[in-house]
C-alpha cells in the first residue's frame, strides 16, 4: 500500500538532510508518494509568509508530513513555523525518544527515555504583549485589583494558559504510549510548588489520570529536581510528560544525554494529523556543504513509518542507522569526532545515507 506524505525540505541544511532521509526511506521497502511543499524564510520573499497557505492545505489534506529544520529569527521577525504548524493542526503531543546509539559520544550508555511534551498551551501559546502595549496597563490594573503583587512598569508580559482539557489529553497520551510500548513508568514534571494555579492544575490532572492506569508506575518531579536527576542517572526515568516550556528544555537536555540534537528524532501528533521532524536547527553556517548529520531526520522518518503502519520498514531503518554508526567508517564529522577525538576520515551527508542504504540491503 502506498502512503501519501508531505515533504517540507525547510531552510539551511534542511534540503540536504531531507534528501538523505528520502533516499533511505525509499530504500526501506515502504511505498511512499512524496508531495514536496515549501516553508521557511525563503518563502517570505516569494509569497510574503514563511508558511504558505497551500502548504498548510496540503498537510491538512494528506494528514502526514515530515519536515526539515526551519530558521526562526531570535527576538524579532516571524514566529516559529514549527509552532504555527502545531497550532494549525492541534498537534498537541510532541514525542521525542532519546536512546543511546553507538558512537554518540555521550558519557552515558543505555539511555532509553521518551519525552511527551504538551505542544499547544503554556507560555509557548504565544500570547504576549510588548511593554508599550495598552493591554499591559490593563493587566496591571487587574493584577493590582486582585490583591496580588504588582509587576514593574515597562514589563513585557507573556500569558501562561494551562487547561484541564489540554493537561488531561497529554497525560492520557503519555500513559497510552507507555502501555502500547511496554514502558514501566510515567513521570509528570512540573513546578507546582511555586506555580500553584497552572502547574498545580497539571499535576492534579496527572494524578487523576495515573489512577486509571494501575499497571504503569507513576511519579511526579519538580522540574529542577528532574533535570538534576536526569544528569545524575537517566536510567531512573522512562516516559516523562511535561507542559510545553519545560518539555522543550528537558527534551534538549535528554538529547544531550545521547549525543546531541543531531541524534534526536521527533514527532508532533494530533487527532487527525502528524508532522515528523528532526529536533535540531537549520545550521545555516554549514548549509550546502554536505556536512550535516542526517541521523535525526532519518530516525524521525522511522517514527513516521511506525505511524503509517510500516513497522517492519521502520525497524529496518533503525537497525541500518545503528549498524552504520557502530561500524564507524562512514559517519559525519560530529560522530567521528565523538568516536575518535578527531574529525579525520569523516564523510558527508550523502555518503552517510549511502552507508545506511547499504546496510538496508
Amino acid at each position: 500500500m502506498a502512503h501519501d506524505v508531505v515533504l517540507i525540505p525547510g531552510d539551511g541544511i534542511g534540503p540536504e538532510i531531507t534528501t538523505a532521509m528520502r533516499r533511505v526511506v525509499d530504500a526501506s521497502g515502504a511505498q511512499i508518494v512524496w508531495h514536496v511543499a515549501e516553508a521557511g524564510a525563503a518563502q517570505i520573499e516569494c509569497v510574503g509568509t514563511p508558511l504558505p497557505p497551500e502548504t498548510l492545505e496540503l498537510v491538512r489534506e494528506l494528514g502526514v508530513a515530515i519536515k526539515g529544520p526551519v530558521t526562526t529569527p531570535v527576538g524579532t521577525g516571524f514566529r516559529s513555523v514549527n509552532v504555527a504548524l502545531r497550532q494549525a493542526f492541534d498537534l498537541y503531543a510532541c514525542v521525542r525518544p532519546c536512546r543511546s546509539l553507538p558512537g554518540d559520544g555521550s558519557r552515558f550508555r543505555d539511555v532509553d527515555l521518551v519525552i511527551v511534551r504538551e505542544n499547544t498551551e503554556d507560555l509557548y501559546a504565544g500570547i504576549e504583549f510588548a511593554p508599550d502595549a495598552p493591554e499591559v496597563a490593563e493587566l496591571a490594573r487587574l493584577v493590582e485589583a486582585s490583591g496580588q503583587r504588582p509587576f514593574r512598569a515597562g514589563s513585557a508580559i507573556s500569558v501562561k494558559p494551562i487547561s484541564e482539557e489540554g493537561s488531561r489529553r497529554i497525560v492520557t497520551y503519555a500513559f497510552e504510549y507507555a502501555r502500547a510500548h511496554c514502558r514501566r513508568k510515567v513521570t509528570a514534571v512540573h513546578k507546582a510548588n511555586i506555580m500553584k494555579a497552572t502547574d498545580g492544575l497539571f499535576l492534579r490532572v496527572a494524578r487523576e489520570v495515573a489512577a486509571l492506569y494501575p499497571d504503569i508506575a507513576f511519579e511526579d518531579k519538580i522540574v529542577d529536581a528532574c533535570c538534576m536527576g536526569l544528569v545524575q542517572d537517566p536510567t531512573r526515568f522512562d516516559v516523562l510528560v511535561l507542559p510545553n516550556l519545560y518539555g522543550d528544555i528537558v527534551s534538549d537536555l535528554c538529547a544531550g544525554l545521547v549525543g546531541g540534537l543531531g541524534m534526536a528524532p521527533g514527532a508532533n501528533i494530533g487527532a487527525d494529523c502528524a508532522v515528523f521532524e528532526a529536533t535540531h536547527g537549520s545550521a545555516p553556517d554549514i548549509a550546502g556543504r554536505d556536512l550535516a548529520n542526517p541521523t535525526a531526520e532519518i530516525l524521525s522518518a522511522a517514527m513516521m513509518l511506525d505511524h503509517l503502519g510500516e513497522t517492519e520498514a521502520a525497524a529496518r531503518v533503525r537497525a541500518a542507522v545503528t549498524a552504520t554508526l557502530a561500524e564507524g567508517t562512514s559517519v559525519t564529522a560530529d560522530v567521528r569526532l565523538a568516536q575518535t577525538g578527531s574529525a579525520e576520515g569523516a564523510v558527508g551527508t550523502a555518503a552517510f545515507a549511502n552507508a545506511v542504504i547499504t546496510h538496508l540491503a
